[in-house]
């Protein structure tokens, strides 16, 4: 009885409510799809109360040189057309910036905020990732999301209580960073828990746009609160965040097997299965129970994998290095390209704070496309390091083209800034989500998935490193021209290539030698199936 209590111990009360309402359960696929919109909605909300800040560094940090004069694109709508703002004493403060970030040092201290959070982050997400893989994912993740919520808002709060003191805003950003470490490892570890490997790069970068998805609705929620204090523009995402974490402690299934069914990683038969037949026994209610002969390790009964355990799994330390710099060039461009388009002159003129913010959510839908062509391509050619290399590679000439033909006008930039996301984001994508997946799944866990949460930490962590010293090291190299910012991104993009080179030369050995009989089992395109790292298990 004992055992049965802890089966149902995970299933969330909106699921267990459905089932009364019902009298049956959902089939495998229904859950499949519940969990893919949960966890995209639940991601989107991260994302979105990241964005925040990154739109009001213009104000915050006003640039007095600029003409202000809008963004007018017919084809875009009233999107990108610049509002006038009013006389009263808040847009009057506004347009002086706010003490502390408007000083001389004003791009430095917006850089150092930046850093406290993503320090913040990088070094929660190794603790995160290994609670993620002991905890109930479902509640954990619930209270990360409450937490980020909370603390998001407080940085806000700070225009309403008139707080000019820095020690404040890098408190509320450090916080923040910490609850926000709970969310990637215990998303990517419930989607691992409930997908194979078969179309795992395609399902996976779909899924991932929800990281452009949540850059887009925080963009556009920010900008579309600034005119009432920049204050709103984190109040509005964080009370976002936090009801996204309600959905979750409602909806979110962990394991399959918390409500009864096998993994799919140990029976590839209970794809369609439906737990105690409930549809032949749809008057009887839900009884766990009954089931006998489905092997359950749900949410309280398995054990997690030490971080150096996890960091052994072959394939593990590259794809983090690699991810390093990706994830540098990335967070770069996602929390300093709306400063950027402020404070460069497009096609003769300067675009205000509010259609920078706007013009910025372009580079995301980029993103969402290089997402889902990576994780596509990489399935296909069952090559996901060939795949994350070539992308980076070919980021390196569409940021250079970016940055030296964006000004001539406001659709080449469009162009060329969708183009350099598309590149950018592709193997951030694929690197934080299918190959965390591949390896956190690998043959030599015997099966043992509590891995996700731990390597996709470790991956991700070691990425949100180098997340953490794009954007400070921006706010020093901008004072000293763009064109040296730029430099600094297109070379990290190289060494993110570079440091796949040997997986790389592995997935074209095993492709042009053909090995014998153990490449017919199917593979995911993971390093793990090379021979190289196949010699290490």
């Amino acid at each position: 009885m004992s055992q049965n209590f802890d089966t149902v111990r995970g299933v969330p009360p909106g699921v267990l409510l459905i089932r009364s309402i019902r009298g049956k359960d959902w089939r495998f696929s229904t859950y499949r799809y519940v969990v893919l919109f949960v966890t995209f909605v639940a991601y989107t909300c991260y994302h979105a109360s990241r964005k925040p800040s990154s739109i009001v560094k213009s104000v915050l940090y006003p640039e007095p040189t600029n003409k202000d004069n809008g963004l007018r694109l017919p084809w875009l709508g009233q999107v990108f057309i610049k509002k006038e703002y009013g006389g009263n004493e808040s847009h009057r403060l506004r347009d002086k910036g706010w003490a502390p970030f408007n000083g001389k040092d004003g791009t430095s201290k917006l850089g150092e905020i930046d850093v406290a959070f993503l320090a913040c982050y990088s070094l929660g997400m190794y603790v995160a990732g290994h609670l993620g893989d002991t905890l109930d994912l479902r509640l954990f993740l619930t209270c990360g999301m409450i937490g980020s919520g909370v603390f998001v808002a407080l940085f806000g709060m700070g225009y309403f209580w008139n707080i000019h003191v820095f020690g404040f805003y890098l408190g509320m950003q450090m916080f923040a960073g910490l609850f926000q470490a709970t969310g990637w490892p215990s998303v990517v570890a419930v989607i691992g828990n409930w997908f194979g490997k078969g179309k795992r790069g395609l399902i996976m970068g779909i899924w991932n746009a929800h990281t452009s998805v949540g850059n887009i609705s925080g963009s556009l929620l920010a900008a579309g609160v600034l005119d009432y204090g920049w204050g709103w523009c984190f109040i509005v995402p964080g009370a976002f965040i936090a009801l996204g974490g309600v959905l979750v402690f409602l909806f979110l299934p962990a394991y399959p097997e918390d409500i009864g069914f096998s993994s799919p990683h140990e029976s590839a038969s209970s794809l369609d299965a439906v737990p105690n037949d409930e549809e032949a026994n749809m008057g009887k209610g839900i009884g766990v129970e009954s089931e006998t002969n489905i092997p359950r390790a749900g949410s309280v009964s398995r054990t997690g994998v030490g971080l150096l355990q996890a960091c052994t799994i072959p394939g593990v330390i590259p794809f983090a290095l690699c991810l390093f710099f990706a994830k540098l060039v990335a967070y770069t461009f996602l929390y300093w390209l709306p400063f950027y388009l402020s404070q460069t002159e497009i096609g003769g003129e300067y675009v205000s704070v509010k259609s920078a913010g706007n013009l910025s959510t372009l580079f995301d839908v980029g993103g969402i496309v290089g997402g889902i062509l990576a994780g596509y391509i990489s399935d296909k050619l069952n090559a996901r390091a060939t795949t994350a290399a070539c992308f980076m590679y070919a980021a390196i000439p569409a940021m250079l083209l970016y940055r030296r033909y964006g000004s001539i006008s406001h659709n080449i930039n469009i162009v060329l800034m969708m183009v350099a996301g598309l590149f950018i984001n592709g193997p951030y994508a694929l690197i934080t989500t299918a190959v965390s997946a591949d390896l956190g799944t690998h043959s030599s866990l015997r099966g043992d998935s509590r891995a996700l949460a731990t390597v996709t930490a470790i991956i991700d962590g070691t990425g949100s490193v180098g997340a953490a010293f794009g954007p400070l090291l921006t706010g020093f190299l901008s004072t000293k021209g763009w064109d040296t910012v730029f430099v600094m991104l297109m070379v990290c993009a190289l060494i993110a290539g570079l440091l796949l080179s040997r997986l790389v030369i592995s997935e074209i050995s095993e492709k042009t030698c053909k090995p014998p009989v153990s490449s017919g089992r199917q593979s995911s395109g993971a390093p793990a199936s090379h021979p190289l790292l196949s010699d290490q298990r």
